[in-house]
């Protein structure tokens, strides 16, 4: 029969342990499990007593059915037996290698960005505790500290934005997961722990004046550049999407690229090259035909002196022509674009919005001119219009205003009788 016993280990700290005789190796068999008092009456008691036998009864009775309930547990082998495993020792050894490093759960880049988070914000607050160790108010506890500007770690003023933070709590939320799953932990502390809000959708946009004066100042920079800032603009493109492009997505018979790979990144010293984010980024666009002349001119006879100039330094691979590249075929990373087009704006006195806001610029100018959202969506590469609907309200709100405004025409007057 296996037996129980009750010792006292801090002030309001006991130990619960099942004796089950002897293992197979000679070694006693006693699982064991730590007991905190939290409530309030039961303090008082725990810490005025030095062992079990001291206890008041209600803190007796307490202990005793806690006893109880961990001896059903372990003679039902429901009971996890607690390693000595820490936070950091569960992800450097099991997490990592068993699940974030198989691609089949976690894409090159989404590791990547996992992997900063861990070591910016998640290891250093959790590293040492020990997996078994972690309640829900720890969980909690890092929610409030990553508000703080303590847990921003770029040196920038404020705090982390809101889509960051629920990113990092997305992490550690895999993890915990995991832990659960093996059965290193009986339950995830992360459950029911809310998330920050995302930050409300707030898209800023050039309007029709700036665009024109916009395109003007376009037409004193170098080709390459000009073409590469005017397709992120005209097709709604992604940063990542438009310095992968290369000569054979581009059909100039028939006015349209083709948008099938993505550069969302640089890791380790090389392009990442992947699949746009989704299959409905996967897409092909019409673009305006006189750009489209100006991107045959320029890969016909710019790009072509660029690869005779380069000659033995050409990097890229004889089957890739990335058309927008550093002279040596290998296309720019894709924050190049972003410097470029924030030196631009400061050397001609542009407001500053950000080069992914030339894409929102776009969405919102071609709604305003009348196309329907679904085929704004499906140019944009959007999964639904639902996103597109929520991203660009304040336009279609304002069609809505104006398509009512339509039907005054119709109104009827009754005549006033004197």
């Amino acid at each position: 029969m296996a037996k129980g016993s009750i010792e006292k280990r801090g002030e309001y700290t006991w130990r619960l342990r099942i004796d089950l005789g002897f293992r197979p190796n000679g070694k006693r068999n006693r699982p064991s499990r730590k007991l905190e008092i939290d409530d309030p009456s039961l303090m008082k008691m725990s810490a005025k007593c030095e062992k079990y036998a001291d206890a008041g009864k209600k803190l007796r009775e307490y202990l005793d059915d806690r006893l109880a309930d961990f001896k059903r547990e372990v003679l039902s082998a429901e009971y996890i037996r607690p390693e000595r495993t820490t936070f950091t020792k569960f992800v450097k050894e099991h997490w990592m290698p068993k699940y974030a490093s198989d691609t089949d759960n976690l894409s090159e880049y989404t590791l990547v960005v996992y992997k900063q988070h861990l070591s910016n914000h998640i290891l250093p607050y959790f590293g040492t505790m020990e997996l078994d160790e972690i309640q829900t108010m720890h969980v909690v506890d890092f929610v409030a500290y990553l508000k703080t500007p303590e847990a921003r770690k770029d040196g920038k003023s404020g705090t982390l934005g809101s889509n960051t933070q629920r990113y990092v709590l997305r992490v550690l939320r895999n993890i915990l997961a995991r832990a659960l799953e093996w059965k290193f932990i009986k339950s995830n502390p992360s459950d029911g722990v809310k998330l920050p809000k995302p930050p409300a959708t707030n898209v800023d946009v050039y309007d029709e004046s700036e665009i024109v004066d916009i395109m003007k100042a376009l037409n004193q920079q170098p080709t390459q550049w000009r073409l590469l800032i005017l397709g992120a603009f005209l097709g709604g493109l992604r940063r990542g999407e438009i310095v992968a492009l290369e000569i054979k997505d581009c059909d100039f018979k028939n006015n349209s690229i083709m948008i099938d790979e993505n550069i969302p990144a640089k890791i380790n010293g090389r392009h990442l090259l992947k699949s746009p984010k989704n299959e409905t980024s996967m897409r092909r666009i019409k673009m305006p035909e006189w750009y489209m002349k100006e991107l045959h001119d320029y890969a016909t006879k710019t790009w072509k002196k660029q690869r005779w100039d380069a000659g033995t330094t050409w990097k890229a691979p004889e089957d890739r022509q990335f058309l927008f590249h550093k002279g040596d075929g290998v296309p720019y990373h894709p924050n190049t674009p972003t410097a470029r087009w924030r030196k631009f704006l400061e050397d001609n006195g542009f407001r500053y919005i950000k080069l992914h806001g030339l894409r929102h610029t776009s969405a919102t100018y071609l709604l305003e001119q009348g196309l329907t959202t679904r085929a704004v969506a499906e140019r944009l590469g959007h999964r639904n219009e639902r996103t597109l609907l929520t991203t660009y309200s304040h336009v279609t709100k304002s069609m809505e205003e104006r398509a009512a405004a339509e039907f005054d025409r119709f109104a009827n007057r009754p005549k006033t009788n004197i």
